[in-house]
């Protein structure tokens, strides 16, 4: 049962979000859900027993390892100090989706906030861009792939599960943490 505390333990930390039964038992290679929810159940116990600023969370079968209340103020300066904030992160998201993207499409996509994003990303050598009649061609620098850890060849298989659609979507949660 170790080895299994010590696989979701990383999943967990490692993905920072909250994940269903199903898809830590994928992300682990445990096909018993109910196993996968005993070892939680454990880990989380044993979680609640040390003193640490660590903590899992259960909220309708759906699991986070999360900081605790207690010390989130120490890690607030951190999180919005990231490197990438989130729109520009979207934007990043949507031009490795379309690769290479047409910046154009890229601006009617995201919005005029998204030359502003385009220009970080070159700037951190995340893209580079090259002349395309009266726009641009967006595309992805090695240090893309090696700061994601993603092979090239792999990413949109990686990102086949997005509906097409999810431009849209992208544009939304954009608007919406501007408000």
């Amino acid at each position: 049962m170790q080895e299994e505390k010590n696989k979701i333990e990383a999943v967990l930390f490692t993905t920072g979000r909250f994940l269903e039964l199903e898809e830590i038992g994928k992300l682990c290679g445990v096909g018993s859900i109910g196993y996968i929810k005993t070892v939680l159940g454990e880990l989380q116990k044993e979680y609640a027993g040390r003193s640490t600023a660590l903590e899992i969370i259960n909220d309708k079968d759906r699991w986070k390892l999360n900081i605790r209340k207690d010390y989130l103020h120490l890690t607030e300066k951190l999180l919005s100090d990231a490197e990438l904030d989130m729109p520009t992160q979207a934007t990043l998201a949507l031009i490795a989706y379309k690769q290479p993207a047409i910046q154009s499409d890229v601006i009617r996509t995201r919005g005029n906030k998204a030359y502003d994003h385009v220009k970080k990303l070159k700037e951190e050598g995340f893209l580079i861009a090259e002349k395309f009649g009266r726009t641009r061609i967006l595309k992805l620098t090695t240090k893309f792939y090696d700061y994601f850890d993603v092979v090239e060849d792999e990413l949109k298989g990686k990102l086949i599960g997005i509906p097409e659609d999810n431009e849209e979507e992208l544009s939304k949660s954009d608007s919406q943490q501007n408000l």
